[in-house]
């Protein structure tokens, strides 16, 4: 319990600094205090009564409603407030001006003939100027769009970068108000290059070797665990026994590796600069005995357009999913059925209950008139992984904020659009919660993640017909993945 509360207060922590640490003189350890305060409530009752006590439906309402109104009114209290020449902007769009990068320099002011020059960079039968805006971080230029924002977009950044070299980034988006506007943003690799920093500083294929060579170690512990061996030092752990976990070890880094590969190539298809994939390795235990915390990659560099930001959001879900379900499927055939119990559920791999509805159609596909509907399963090691790939998948699949989910219904319906589907996606995930009582650890943890995404540089283009059609592909996936199984198909099924 308390290493599930240290790694959730990490989390939140740097959830806090990276999304409102900008926009509100408010400190984080304030707001950071305050969104931990039901994890704080909810331990302490546990720790006093003991995990079989019900939480009263008072102390799991109260905190859950109330500090998220609270953590609201602080970032309010602590605004800066806003010079009143300038016109009133909410504070997610002003958040999500700038692209996400390594480092946001200061905004040199240009000057009256500097001016005249971006003036220039606007034909009027391209986009035609109305007003420049002068932000700390931005320049804004409003006007109206006369052409489709593909050429828009493309004649801009080149007329801009002609003019002013690298010195901008050009990023479009849309407004509140519907309508599209650039923003001049100062280009942070001009102080990369300036320092001779170059892109070798990106790419730390050392670190990544490290990572994933301590992983394997972690995970095969973990396979070795999951095979039978006893963890508790009655029997002595030999490497014919550590090398039984291997095949676990083997099927869980397939997954998560190929899941980050595909992000990395995405990345690297468009040219933009990112890590290779580093490997989280954890010593399995008791409450995590999975071996590690996943994999991730980092992209230093912004995102082009909406249709980048689709294809590498979307290529390591599905990616990972065509390797989970394969090693999921062989997994199922060597595992063994079990009598139903009142201990079995979803995230129990001796005594899994295939309620979960892909879950439950690959389970009957694989093991075949062998599981009734009075049967749970005992999960072989590479079965583990396989499931596991499938929740990874899922959670990743979630339309929230950066998740991979939210980068695919950002790129599809625009930035707001994405941000609202976000706040309903964290409600039904809650709401779902309350009949999978095992996803509420996750319902609670995406209401700490964002649901604005940063923009793309050309934020307005829309994406093809072929794209929006994978994308709801990997929405339903998501759906089928966490989604009980409806009776009617359990009663064909079993």
């Amino acid at each position: 319990m308390i290493f599930w509360l240290l790694l959730l207060g990490i989390f939140t922590y740097l959830i806090v600094q990276r999304s409102v640490a900008n926009i509100t003189r408010t400190p984080v350890w304030i707001l950071w205090l305050v969104m931990m305060t039901p994890a704080f409530v909810w331990t302490g009752w546990i720790l006093l009564n003991g995990e079989s006590a019900p939480i009263p439906p008072v102390l799991v309402l109260v905190p859950f409603i109330l500090c998220p109104v609270l953590y609201w009114l602080l970032i309010q209290w602590g605004r800066p407030a806003k010079p009143a020449s300038a016109e009133a902007q909410p504070a997610t769009a002003e958040a999500a001006i700038t692209p996400s990068v390594e480092k946001r320099p200061t905004l040199r002011p240009i000057d009256k003939q500097e001016e005249s020059m971006l003036q220039n960079c606007f034909p009027w039968s391209v986009y035609y100027l109305q007003n420049i805006e002068y932000r700390p971080q931005a320049l804004i230029c409003r006007g109206q769009l006369r052409t489709s924002p593909e050429v828009a977009y493309e004649t801009i950044r080149e007329n801009v970068e002609g003019h002013f070299g690298n010195r901008f980034l050009v990023v479009f988006q849309e407004g509140l108000n519907g309508k599209p506007f650039f923003a001049l943003v100062p280009n942070p690799q001009l102080q990369t290059v300036n320092n001779q920093s170059g892109s070798e500083t990106v790419s730390r294929p050392g670190l990544a070797i490290g990572l994933l060579i301590v992983t394997i170690l972690t995970s095969t512990l973990a396979g070795a665990l999951f095979s039978g061996v006893p963890d508790d030092g009655s029997a002595r752990l030999t490497l014919p026994l550590f090398l039984t976990g291997l095949p676990y070890a083997i099927a869980l880094m397939a997954v998560l590796g190929t899941h980050e590969l595909a992000h990395y190539l995405a990345a690297r298809f468009y040219k933009i600069r990112a890590t290779l994939p580093y490997f989280i390795p954890v010593p399995p235990t008791n409450f995590f005995p999975f071996g590690t915390f996943g994999a991730f990659i980092q992209m230093r560099s912004p995102v082009p357009n909406r249709k980048a930001l689709f294809d590498i959001g979307i290529a390591g879900p599905l990616a990972g999913f065509f390797i989970a379900v394969p090693v999921l499927l062989w997994g199922l055939a060597h595992s063994t059925t079990v009598p139903l119990s009142d201990e079995s559920g979803i995230f129990n791999f001796d005594s899994l209950r295939p309620s979960l509805l892909l879950p439950a159609l690959l389970s009957k596909l694989a093991l075949g008139n062998a599981l009734t509907a009075t049967d749970a399963i005992q999960l072989h090691p590479v079965a583990i992984a396989g499931y596991l790939g499938l929740i990874v998948t899922a959670i990743n699949l979630t339309p929230v904020g950066q998740l991979d989910g939210g980068h695919i219904v950002h790129a599809m319906f625009g930035q707001r659009v994405g941000a609202a589907i976000g706040q309903v996606a964290r409600l039904l995930v809650l709401a779902l919660s309350l009949v999978q009582q095992e996803f509420l650890l996750w319902a609670i943890l995406l209401f700490f993640i964002p649901v604005v995404d940063e923009p793309a540089l050309n934020d307005v283009s829309e994406l093809d017909n072929k794209r929006d059609l994978w994308g709801l592909f990997a929405l339903s996936l998501l759906v089928m993945i966490i989604l009980p199984a409806p009776q009617v198909v359990t009663r064909i099924l079993f």
